[in-house]
């Protein structure tokens, strides 16, 4: 009761955005490292919807993957089932993105700089993707279907909004994970506040 008798004294912005900060949930936070001990950087973090959640299926970022510096730019992108990407072109030369993976089977003709094409995703899974003009450049996009879904930083941390503190159903992807289809499913504890860990093991 003071608590809200403080808030009842304050100015009306303030007091809102101190109710908020109150009770809005902490993101879950996780941190992943390999074998070795060492951070794991752009492996997905996915936790299936609870009962009754009612978050729309979408995220923040947008649903592009650039190519530029004769690379995917970010190197693996989460996207929403049913999502258009877009492929913009940054580079001086031309490209041919494709995949052959059983999640989308397509080719991109060759297009240039500051040209972009896009491709709709409607299988849930990995896409890896390639260019036919540069054989070096690798990278990943994540068909998912819950909206509780992040990709780690340089320092192996996930964060996901919207979530209470509790024990979840995880599903880890990285493209080095050795385990079938490159997946780790595991029940995750995220206490309040803490940090939690896992730790995969890559080839």
């Amino acid at each position: 009761m003071a608590y809200f008798s403080f808030l009842r004294r304050l100015p009306f912005g303030l007091a809102c955005l101190l109710a908020v900060s109150a009770t809005a949930p902490q993101p879950l936070t996780l941190q992943v490292f390999d074998q070795r001990g060492l951070p794991v950087e752009g492996a997905v973090i996915e936790i299936a919807p609870p009962p009754g959640s009612a978050r729309p299926l979408a995220f923040p970022w947008r649903n592009a993957m650039a190519q530029h510096n004769l690379a995917f730019q970010p190197g693996t992108l989460i996207v929403p089932v049913g999502a258009d990407v877009a492929f913009p072109n940054l580079d001086a030369v031309r490209h041919s993105i494709y995949s052959f993976s059983k999640t989308a089977r397509f080719q991109i003709d060759l297009y240039g700089r500051d040209q972009s094409r896009s491709q709709r995703f409607t299988i849930p899974g990995t896409v890896a993707l390639g260019c036919n003009i540069h054989d070096k450049m690798r990278g990943y996009i994540r068909v998912v279907t819950t909206p509780f879904a992040a990709a780690t930083d340089l320092n192996g941390l996930g964060r996901i909004d919207g979530l209470a503190p509790g024990a979840y159903r995880v599903t880890i992807w990285h493209p080095r994970l050795r385990a079938a289809t490159n997946e780790l499913v595991q029940t995750v504890v995220f206490a309040p506040g803490q940090r939690a860990r896992v730790t995969i093991d890559e080839r």
